[in-house]
């Protein structure tokens, strides 16, 4: 079942249940996926296209989550938490730190990056082994620590 088969049939249990923050963000990466699909050429969004939406909307419900809390306003905070939970299930498996420091080991060797001065080119060899599997921020934290 694709990712796309697999939301519809969440969405339909959502609106049995009467779960809104399921509804509320699953109805929200369904829009953003019909843009996808709408924009310029007609297509039909893979499972890695669709990840990548999860991912960015999640980054917004991180965001929106650290904005509330600094605007004194918990009750949206908590509500945002509730569909940033929902939205981490259609992630795949995330990989812990000492999987991305081996992937950072082995980018090393096969560049030959060993200062700061080569970050760019490290990041370019890990992040498409990384995409979707781990966040950004902490993959560039852990090269830094790795170069420094």
């Amino acid at each position: 079942m694709s990712l796309k088969e697999q939301l519809q049939q969440d969405l339909m249990t959502a609106m049995k249940a009467k779960d809104e923050a399921s509804l509320s963000a699953i109805r929200l990466l369904k829009t953003a996926i019909m843009k996808l699909e709408t924009a310029g050429e007609p297509k039909v969004a893979t499972d890695e296209e669709v990840i990548q939406l999860v991912g960015k909307e999640i980054k917004q419900r991180k965001d929106s989550i650290e904005q509330f809390e600094k605007g004194g306003r918990p009750e949206l905070a908590e509500k945002e938490k509730a569909e940033l939970k929902v939205l981490e299930k259609y992630l795949p498996p995330q990989l812990g730190e000492d999987d991305i420091k081996a992937i950072i080991k082995e980018a090393m060797a096969s560049t030959g990056a060993s200062s700061k001065a080569d970050i760019g080119k490290l990041m370019g060899a890990i992040m498409p082994q990384t995409k979707g599997k781990a966040d950004g921020g902490l993959v560039n934290r852990l090269v830094q620590e790795m170069l420094g």
